[in-house]
C-alpha cells in the first residue's frame, strides 16, 4: 500500500512540474509577443525585436533566480526559453499588424505573460525555501520585471510607474499571494495554479477595459 502512495504522489509531482514548465514556457512565449510587438511599433530593426522580445521574456526570472540563489539562472542553464523567445521574434517579424494596431494584442500578449509568471514566479521562490510572503513578493517581481525592462529599453517610463496607467503590479500581486495561499496550505495543484493565473489575467484586461488605477496623494490647495 505505501508503494502505491509513493508512485501516486510521484506521479502528481511530476505533473505538478509539467505545468510548472508549461506554464513558464507559455509565459515566455506571451512576453517575447508583448516585446517584439513594442519594438515593432518602435520601429527597431530585427536585432532590436529580439533585444527587447528576450529581455522581457526572460528578464523578470533572471531577477527572481539571483535573488533566490539560483545561479545561474535557468534562462541561461535551459536554452529553450531563449530559443522560444527568438522564434516568436522570427514570427512577429514577419507577420505582425501594423504599428499603430499593435498596442491591443501587446496589452493582451502582456497581461498573459503577467498572469502565468506572478504564479510560477511564487512556485520556484517558495520551492528555493523563500517563505509565501517572500515568495508573493518574488512572483511579483518575476511577473513585472520583463516588462519594466522592456519599457525602458523602448524608451518609455515603465507602466507599472505612470499614475495614468491601468492597475498592473497589483494584478500580478494578486495572482502571486493567492498562489502562495494555496502552497502554505500545501493545496496548490497544476489546475489551482492555472485558476490563479486565470484571475490575475482576468483582474489585468479588467483594469484594463475600465482603467482602474491606484489612487494618488493629493496636492493641499489654499
Amino acid at each position: 500500500m505505501s508503494a502505491v502512495a509513493d508512485l501516486m504522489i510521484g506521479q502528481l509531482h511530476s505533473a505538478v512540474q509539467a505545468a510548472q514548465r508549461s506554464g513558464e514556457l507559455l509565459g515566455v512565449i506571451a512576453f517575447a509577443t508583448s516585446g517584439a510587438l513594442l519594438a515593432v511599433r518602435k520601429n527597431l530593426d530585427i536585432f532590436g525585436m529580439a533585444v527587447l522580445a528576450c529581455s522581457t521574456a526572460l528578464g523578470g526570472g533572471v531577477i527572481r533566480d539571483l535573488l533566490v540563489g539560483r545561479t545561474p539562472p535557468a534562462a541561461f542553464t535551459d536554452l529553450t526559453y531563449l530559443t522560444a523567445a527568438l522564434l516568436v521574434t522570427l514570427v512577429i517579424f514577419f507577420r505582425h499588424p501594423s504599428a499603430r494596431l499593435t498596442r491591443g494584442p501587446l496589452e493582451i500578449a502582456d497581461a498573459i505573460g503577467l498572469g502565468l509568471f506572478c504564479v510560477t514566479g511564487t512556485v520556484v521562490a517558495y520551492t528555493h525555501g523563500v517563505g509565501a510572503p517572500s515568495a508573493a513578493l518574488l512572483g511579483m517581481v518575476t511577473a513585472i520585471g520583463g516588462g519594466v525592462i522592456r519599457d525602458l529599453l523602448g524608451g518609455q517610463v515603465p507602466s507599472v510607474l505612470r499614475p495614468d496607467q491601468d492597475l498592473y503590479a497589483v494584478p500580478a500581486l494578486f495572482g502571486a499571494a493567492t498562489t502562495a495561499v494555496l502552497l502554505h496550505f500545501g493545496v496548490y495543484q497544476a489546475w489551482t495554479g492555472f485558476l490563479a493565473a486565470s484571475l490575475a489575467i482576468a483582474f489585468r484586461l479588467l483594469a484594463r477595459r475600465f482603467q482602474w488605477r491606484a489612487p494618488q496623494a493629493r496636492y493641499p490647495t489654499g
